[in-house]
């Protein structure tokens, strides 16, 4: 079990994706808080990450831009919330930068806005790993099941296991 959860999920606003990774949480950790890894494993492929920034402190933005294969792109732009390191990632897109609340008119506003929860556990030489997204509301969670959470969060950790065993 993952260490000192700060969010009981509610089946009906969050949903939850966990996995045993052969990957030391560490490594997940650089992969998940450097730009130049999230470019490489964010998005389900064939979309691709064009821009990514961080400034991992809580405040500090998260924000990526998505290219469809098409050639369309969707920025996002969130904050973090809290920073462990090694343990715990909490990020969202109800925020901006600064903790300032996002307009629903901005440009760069998520149309399924949550706060995401990356947890961390070592196990054995491996990582337990959980990924949470908190919704506000029933039908946005829905919404964000529908348009393929766990089939696009599970490709992502796939991506990231594969990613991190070519450094």
């Amino acid at each position: 079990m993952i260490r000192s959860n700060p969010h009981t999920p509610d089946p009906e606003l969050d949903l939850v994706l966990e996995r045993d990774i052969d990957v030391a949480p560490e490594l997940v950790w650089e992969a998940w808080t450097k730009p130049e890894h999230i470019k490489k494993f964010f998005v389900p492929k064939p979309w691709s990450i064009t821009e990514c920034k961080i400034d991992l402190r809580p405040g500090g933005e998260f924000s990526s831009t998505m290219r469809s294969p098409e050639g369309d792109e969707y920025p996002n732009t969130g904050c973090y919330i809290e920073v462990i390191p090694n343990e715990r990632l909490i990020w969202t897109s109800v925020l901006g930068p600064g903790f300032r609340p996002q307009s629903p008119e901005a440009p760069n506003t998520d149309p399924i806005p949550f706060t995401a929860i990356i947890e961390l556990e070592a196990s054995g030489s491996g990582t337990k790993y959980r990924a949470t997204a908190i919704h506000g509301a029933a039908e946005v969670s829905k919404r964000h099941e529908e348009m393929g959470f766990h089939d696009g969060w599970g490709t992502v950790v796939t991506q990231m296991v594969e990613y991190i065993k070519t450094w």
